[in-house]
C-alpha cells in the first residue's frame, strides 16, 4: 500500500490540480483519492464516496483524472480525524494505494511521500506546523508554480535538510523529472 499526501500553504494554491496530475502520472498505482476538509458540505455524509467523474467537484475531478475511487471526509476542526480514519479504512481495504489532499492527515499516517504546495500567500497554521516538522524529514518535496518545469535542492533555509523543490508550469502535468523521483520513492517503486 502506497500513501501519498499533498498539503499546501494556503487555500487555492493548486493542491487539487496537483493531486489530479499525480493520479494521471502515476496511473499504474491505481490510486484512491481522498480529500479531507473542515468545510461544510451540506447534505453529504461525513465520509462520502464520489461516483461521477467530471469538473463539478474536487472528488469528481479525481475520478476524471483516473482515480480508482474518490472520497470526501468532512467534519468540523474539533472532530477527531483519527476516529474518522478508523471509519474510513473498512470502506477501502488496507491494500489500496492512497493519495490524500490534506494538511491534517499527516499526523495520523505513516506516509510514503509528502508533497507540499507553496505559494506567496499567507500560510495555513497546519502548513507552518508541517513545514517545521520537515526538519525530521516529514516533508519529502515542495512543489511551486513556475514559468517552466525544473527542480532544485532545498531553498528555504541553510539549516534545513536536503529536500527537492519541483517547479511546475502546470500542476496537471507532472514533469518527467518529478515522476522519475516519485517512482524511486520507498513504497511507490514497482
Amino acid at each position: 500500500m502506497a500513501i501519498i499526501v499533498v498539503g499546501g500553504s494556503a487555500k487555492n494554491v493548486g493542491k487539487t490540480t496537483l493531486v489530479c496530475g499525480l493520479i494521471a502520472a502515476l496511473d499504474s498505482l491505481r490510486l484512491t483519492a481522498v480529500k479531507i476538509t473542515t468545510d461544510a458540505h451540506h447534505g453529504l455524509a461525513p465520509i462520502y464516496e464520489e461516483k461521477c467523474a467530471g469538473p463539478a467537484t474536487d472528488t469528481a475531478r479525481y475520478l476524471a483524472a483516473g482515480a480508482e475511487r474518490a472520497f470526501l471526509l468532512t467534519g468540523p476542526p474539533e472532530r477527531d480525524l483519527a476516529e474518522a480514519l478508523e471509519e474510513f479504512w473498512p470502506l477501502i481495504g488496507r491494500g489500496a494505494n492512497l493519495i490524500f489532499e490534506s494538511n491534517r492527515v499527516m499526523n495520523h499516517l505513516n506516509v510514503d511521500t509528502c508533497l507540499m504546495v507553496r505559494e506567496n500567500q499567507p500560510e495555513k497554521p497546519r502548513f507552518t506546523k508541517c513545514l517545521n516538522l520537515s526538519t525530521v524529514h516529514f516533508v519529502d518535496a515542495h512543489v511551486v508554480r513556475d514559468a517552466e518545469d525544473h527542480a532544485f535542492g532545498w531553498e528555504f533555509g541553510d539549516d534545513e535538510p536536503s529536500c527537492p523543490i519541483f517547479h511546475l508550469k502546470d500542476f496537471a502535468h507532472i514533469s518527467d523529472e518529478m515522476k522519475g523521483w516519485l517512482m524511486k520513492r520507498p513504497g511507490l517503486a514497482p
